[in-house]
């Protein structure tokens, strides 16, 4: 048990670690490295939810304080993705829904960190209207996985150039964070519990965060970073769907 438990934490870190240099709190990662583990969802939603706070707080402030971060493409987004992320955070799923949903949501992580569009540029924003649904939506499906969102709105804002990708990083990463809490609020008021070594982990998940939010908030090349990534969420997400 011991064994496996630093074997988890070191994992735990690695993917804080390179997470969080692209702008994302991880919990992608986090739910992956605990399905290869082989712990229930009852305990992965909550842990990843908590270390996906912690870990897009440290990106937050890190983007924000290199100037990166944006109010008005941000709170479109947000208005709605926080009260549908607490309601997705209070749902929870019957396991076999929850496994297949959160393998979806792994494999298309893997493919954006595989095909990210290379255009760094921006052409326009969007309509305030159309922000607002996509947050919600993107909001409830942060709560009712365990994720922040923030791995869909980055490559939609990239796709389609409404913005550049460090603004898009530092919008991600507070989407991430506020889903996060509405999403963890909405579980405990479900569930009443939280796993004790997800504390282990949290503290774990805060070191690799403030590592790699200072290097991505800076100058990094993480082409390597996402294929590898990306290679981990491809065995995570086949695992939840077909087994």
């Amino acid at each position: 048990m011991h064994a496996s438990l630093s074997l988890l934490c070191l994992a735990i870190f690695l993917v804080a670690f390179l997470y969080s240099t692209v702008g994302h709190a991880g919990a992608s990662g986090y739910i992956a490295v605990m399905t290869l583990f082989g712990l229930a969802p009852g305990v992965i939603k909550p842990t990843a939810l908590v270390l996906n706070i912690l870990v897009a707080s440290i990106a937050t402030w890190q983007f924000w304080r290199a100037g990166h971060f944006s109010w008005r493409l941000f709170w479109p987004f947000a208005v709605l993705a926080i009260p549908m992320a607490f309601l997705g955070g209070y749902i929870n799923l019957p396991a076999h829904v929850f496994k297949v949903l959160v393998g979806i949501v792994l494999l298309c992580s893997a493919f954006f960190f595989i095909f990210q569009a290379k255009n760094d540029s921006e052409r326009g924003r969007p309509g305030r209207l159309a922000c607002m649904l996509v947050g919600g939506a993107l909001g409830l499906l942060a709560g009712l996985t365990g994720t922040g969102g923030g791995i869909f709105l980055t490559p939609l804002v990239l796709t389609l150039r409404w913005a550049r990708t460090k603004p898009t990083a530092a919008v991600s990463a507070l989407f991430i964070l506020v889903n996060s809490i509405a999403g963890l609020l909405g579980n405990f008021s479900a569930t009443k519990d939280f796993p004790s070594f997800g504390l282990i982990l949290a503290a774990v998940a805060l070191c690799g965060g403030t590592l790699g939010s200072y290097f991505g908030s800076k100058r990094f090349n993480y082409v390597i970073i996402r294929r590898a990534l990306a290679v981990v969420l491809l065995i995570a997400g086949a695992k939840l769907v077909f087994t």
